[in-house]
């Protein structure tokens, strides 16, 4: 089974699993739409890998969600994040290197909870899609030639991914996430969640002439959100 169709399996069975969710018993329902924030935390997964270290970035959504009685439900989001990577130089001293992309995110979510109905922890896991909106590039050195500086060769450092272009704008990977809510009245309720994401795409071309055969993302969030209860 190729790589490929491994992932294609791994998000079919996310998605089934967050059908599920959408067939229980909707007699007794909760509907509630929030926003949410917080800070990202990534990189990319090189293959050879690069050195590097968890870049910072910023995540903003909007949330929809849907819960059982029974204590499972469905979530909806649609969100910004910042994903990339930070290079780490060392024994090298003095070089500075990120690549930052900026993805819009749709991921769905089966929700399980269980608690009181002032205080509630949660489990949230399914698929993601996202599209990359932005690229930025920043760094204190000449990183489009960098071929020419001396350390860089001696090192056997490789440079390439300092100005490959992305060939795939295009992201899909598995998101789950622990947390906490705390109703604050029947219809305000504060969450916090941390989450982590595997993306199953790489972001540049993997062919056996391209210089990486892996360059997928992964990262942590840490999120504070707000929900309202419509119904």
């Amino acid at each position: 089974m190729t790589k490929t169709v491994r992932h294609i399996f791994a998000v079919l069975a996310s998605l089934l699993v967050a059908s599920n969710a959408m067939a229980l018993d909707f007699s007794n329902h909760n509907i509630s739409v929030g926003v949410k924030g917080g800070m990202s935390m990534s990189r990319v997964n090189f293959q050879p890998s690069v050195s590097q270290s968890f870049i910072n970035g910023m995540i903003l959504g909007a949330t929809a969600r849907y819960i059982e009685e029974n204590h499972f439900g469905l979530i909806a989001e649609l969100n910004m994040e910042q994903r990339g990577w930070k290079e780490n130089f060392k024994p090298l001293e003095g070089y500075s290197f990120k690549r930052q992309f900026t993805y819009l995110q749709l991921p769905l979510l089966t929700h399980i909870y269980f608690g009181s109905d002032k205080v509630r922890f949660f489990f949230n896991a399914g698929p993601e899609i996202g599209i990359m909106i932005v690229e930025k590039t920043s760094s204190n050195f000449d990183h489009e030639h960098a071929a020419g500086i001396k350390d860089f060769t001696t090192n056997y450092r490789k440079i390439e991914q300092f100005t490959l272009p992305v060939s795939h704008k295009f992201d899909y990977g598995i998101s789950a996430g622990l947390g906490m809510e705390v109703n604050i009245t029947p219809k305000h309720a504060l969450n916090l969640e941390g989450r982590f994401y595997y993306g199953l795409n790489d972001a540049f071309d993997n062919h056996k002439t391209d210089p990486f055969s892996g360059s997928s993302s992964m990262s942590i969030m840490i999120t504070v959100g707000y929900n309202y209860r419509i119904k």
